[in-house]
This record gives C-alpha cells, structure tokens and sequence, in this order.
C-alpha cells in the first residue's frame, strides 16, 4: 500500500512539476464538489505484447465517470499521462465510449480533458481500433448532445481527431499541442525544423489555423472557462437551453447605441461593445476570439434566456467576410441551430474581401457555408443592421431572404449593392462622381428601399434594441421549424 501511495505521489509530482495538475485534480476543479461518481475504476489493458503483461496502469490511463455543474450533470473522462503517457489502449476506448453511451442516452453533455501521447503502440492495431470506436460515438453525438474538448497535455496522430469532431475545442498556453505528425517527422520528412509550440501550440491553432476555438494561461484558468460556457448549454438538442435569472431590466434603453455608429461610414467602431451592451449584465462568452477576427461569435443571455451572437467586426477588415470568417461563422451558426439556441447576428459588412488569395483559396466555396448555414437555421433568427449591408453579404448574413424572422436596420443602416463611389463609378464610367454619389448615398445609403420592400421589418431606434429583441425572441418561443423530406442537405465542405 505504502509503495502505491509512494508512486502515485510521485507521479503527482511529475504533472506539477510541469506546472499541470493531475487528472484527478482537473475533475475535482470542473464539477461540483463530492458530485463524481467514477465508472470502471478498477479496468485494467489485456495487452500481453512487449512484455506488458504484468504491467499495472491503474484505470489504463483514463479516469471517467459523471457529476454536475452548477448542479447539472455532465459525463467527462481525463486523460491520466502518469500511467503510460495517457496513451490510449483498446480498454481506455472502451471507457471513454461508455460514458459517451451512456451521455447520449439520458442528454448530458461530454466534457473531455486530454492529455495523452496517442496510441498505445504496443496493442498495435487494437488501439487504433479504440481510437475508431471513439471517432464514431463523436459523430453519432453530433448535434445531439454538446460535447467540449480540453486539451491539457500532447494530443498526437489520430487522437487529434476526435476533437476535431467537437464542438469546442480548448488548449492551455505552453502546455498542450495538437498535431498530425509532431517535429521529429517534420525534421525526417520536410527538413523542416519546428518546435513543438511552433507546430501546434495554442497560438498555433488559436490564431493562425482555427482548430482550437480559445487558449487560456493554465488548468484552472481552461477549468473554469469550461463550467461557465456549460452554464449557457442545453443539455442535448432535445430540451431548450437554460434560463437564469436576471436583475437586468428588460426595458433597459441603451442610450450608448444611439451614439456608437460614426458618421463617417469608413470610420470603425468595436461590435463587440454593441452586443455586450444589449445582453445580460455586459456579459458574452465569446469563441475564438483570436481567429478570424473581422467576423465575432460568442454566447450570451436576454432576460436569461442563452443566445447566440454573430456580428461583423468594423475595427478588422472593414468587416469584410473573407474564407476564416465564414467558416467560423458557419460552424457556430450550425452548432446553435443543433441545439435550440436563437441566433442574433449584428450586421455591418462592406462585402466580400477581394483579391487572388481569396479566390485561389476558395472564398465562393467558403462563403457558401455561412450562407447555407443560416438558410438552414430554424431556430429564431434575429438581424440588425447597424450601418453597411452590402452586396451578396447582406445576403449571407442572415438576411429576410433566408427566412430571418424579425430584420431591423438602425437609422445608420445602408443596404445596397455596394459603396456610393464604387456604384456610381461603374453606372456613370466617371462622369460627375461627385455630384452622381452625393446622389446615390440619398437614395441608397439608407435603410428606406429595403424597408418599402418589407425586407427589412423596422427601422428602429437603436437604444431600444434590446427590449426588441426579448419581446421578439418570448414571441417565437414557439416556432416551430420548416422541415422538408430528405435525408440531409449537403453543404458545400
């Protein structure tokens, strides 16, 4: 006894020495105290290759089981790299696909804290086979009940791809990566000298590729973001998402708003600071906030209720969309009509971003996911435009056309095929700019046209926005869903 005692400490002592915490430790930080109850604590690995027969690894490697957060159950697994570097054996698997059974058949979420160095290379082909059985009990989740990703240590090879197939993914600064093949095959293959912080830290994948959707300094740091964007989850796609209370006045006018747009439309202004001023108590939960930064996404509350916002970020790019910002996009916009949540997206947008680079990589393709996104969206869609909506991006975002159920404009709103200049350059081939755009922008440059069409519904006063919307999101608490009889759409990956 004294000699296990001995060893777990010690190894203990390795993770903290890493400045990590242990396993154990991580799951008494993310649920609620006394509520984990473990499962299969004593399920050892049948490898008998290499001479691991008689090698104990308490658990093999993982620790799993259920508890609560803010009172509300959640089935999680930890990843213990102590015991043969977390790696994943075909008895690991097994674990992990239990609770993940176990999560889809009552509707909880699946919070998963990983820190493994991959396969177990000893099992051979039967840890790959528990990577598969993991991959497919991701994708037989999807949608139906939330599952979040911690990356806490390595995660290497194909265990980088069940968090791909999360919903949100998290990394810890200077402690966890994520890569296909790490610096020593790079080195073999390319030549290419990279360390493991350059080829898949959490800036890496926070900033320059997307994969990881927020980067945070340490566990308790990663640990604490995690139970606070739970608290804004339903538990599965089958129940609406929870409702907190609020001394957060419904009425409140948000005189700031009236004030934030700048009369010069090519001068910026922060959409962050909109959205914030029209949720609960200032407060939005945002995903990736270091990507694509010319598009924002994040979670908020009005009058309790979870929303999801979308906003285009003037202070980036003008606002433009480009290929990150619709695909980040895109995926939020389908993981909230997965699970109940209404979307409110705030629309300032130039257009697309022009240039080579974009069409060589795609921008149609890409583009097209944001617009198939919010088409196929059924839960209320709520859109305000607080100055420019042009050309096919006033489409894109969330616009009548694609079934938006309530679409105001500010009285700072411009919807119109493009920018005065640029319109009257093109109608007029240079004849009298001056005079033809001062033209245009009284014709145009304004919300009135799309409002006599009624695509746009109001032409509203800004500081009042958010009674608006929480009388239009009570109003369409029971919407139902447009269904048509087909399998699946197939958008355009």
């Amino acid at each position: 006894m004294c000699s296990a005692l001995s060893s777990e400490a010690h190894r203990a002592f390795l993770q903290h020495a890493k400045g990590k915490l242990t396993a154990r430790e991580r799951l008494d930080v993310l649920l609620d105290e006394g509520s984990f109850r473990e499962y299969d604590q004593l399920k050892q690995h049948r490898c008998v290759d290499f001479g691991q027969a008689d090698v104990s690894m308490p658990g093999d490697g993982v620790v799993t089981g259920h508890g609560t957060i803010n009172g509300r159950l959640v089935f999680v697994f930890s990843q213990d790299f102590t015991v043969s570097g977390g790696s994943l054996s075909e008895t690991h698997a097994q674990k992990i696909c239990k609770i993940m059974d176990k999560a889809m058949s009552v509707g909880a979420p699946v919070l998963g804290l990983n820190d493994s160095g991959g396969a177990r290379i000893q099992e051979g082909v039967d840890s790959l086979a528990g990577y598969a059985d993991v991959f497919q009990r991701n994708v037989d989740a999807s949608g139906m009940v939330p599952q979040l990703t911690a990356i806490m240590g390595p995660c290497a090879g194909g265990a980088v791809y069940s968090p791909a197939m999360t919903d949100f993914t998290f990394m810890v600064r200077d402690s966890s990566f994520m890569f296909v093949t790490g610096p020593d095959v790079v080195k073999t293959v390319t030549q290419e000298t990279v360390t493991q912080e350059e080829l898949g830290g959490a800036k890496t994948h926070t900033v320059t590729s997307g994969v990881a959707h927020g980067a945070f300094e340490n566990d308790l740091d990663m640990l604490a973001s995690l139970r606070e964007l739970v608290s804004f989850l339903p538990a599965s796609s089958r129940v609406d998402p929870p409702v907190l209370p609020t001394n957060d006045p419904i009425d409140r006018e948000c005189d700031m708003l009236r004030r934030i747009v700048p009369t010069d439309p090519n001068m910026p202004y922060d959409m962050k600071v909109v959205a914030k001023e029209i949720l609960d108590d200032g407060n939005m939960f945002e995903i990736m906030p270091d990507y694509a930064k010319n598009i924002i996404v994040g979670f908020g509350r009005l009058n309790g209720s979870t929303v999801g916002i979308v906003g285009n970020q003037p202070l980036e790019l003008a606002g433009c969309l480009d290929i990150n910002s619709s695909v980040k996009a895109a995926r939020f916009v389908r993981f909230c009509d997965a699970f109940n949540i209404p979307l409110v997206t705030f629309v300032d947008v130039p257009g697309f971003l022009p240039g080579t680079a974009q069409e060589y990589g795609g921008i149609i393709r890409h583009g097209a996911k944001l617009l198939y996104a919010y088409a196929e969206a059924s839960v209320p869609k709520l859109t305000v435009i607080t100055r420019k909506a042009y050309g096919g991006a006033y489409d894109v975002m969330s616009s009548k056309h694609l079934r938006g159920d309530y679409n105001y404009a500010w009285p700072t709103g411009q919807v119109a095929v493009m920018g005065a200049k640029g319109a009257v350059e093109i109608i007029f081939r240079g004849q009298k700019v001056e005079e033809r755009t001062q033209e245009y922008q009284e014709t145009f440059a304004n919300p009135l046209r799309a409002a006599e069409r009624g695509f746009i519904d109001d032409i509203m006063d800004p500081g009042m926005t958010r009674q608006r919307l929480i009388e239009d999101l009570e109003l369409l608490k029971t919407k139902e869903p447009v269904t048509f009889n087909k399998k699946h759409g197939n958008i355009p990956l």
